[in-house]
């Protein structure tokens, strides 16, 4: 039997909460910036990165660890 680790998928969801508040936020910031275009461009992999990262999370927390 498996028992899941709810710190981990909860941890990884505040991550996925966090990363959509940083896109939103910088979307919001985005017109004002000179070069838009790269500054989306880093976001987007940030976003990406974290969202991978707690997608992971949350897959290795509800798998969770043998009892």
């Amino acid at each position: 039997m498996r028992r899941k680790n709810w710190r981990v998928v909860i941890a990884g969801v505040v991550l996925i909460v966090i990363a959509l508040v940083f896109f939103f936020f910088m979307l919001s910031i985005a017109s004002k910036s000179n070069d838009p275009v790269a500054l989306f461009q880093t976001v987007g992999t940030v976003v990406g990165a974290v969202g991978g990262i707690s997608l992971v999370m949350i897959i290795i927390g509800l798998i969770g660890k043998k009892v």
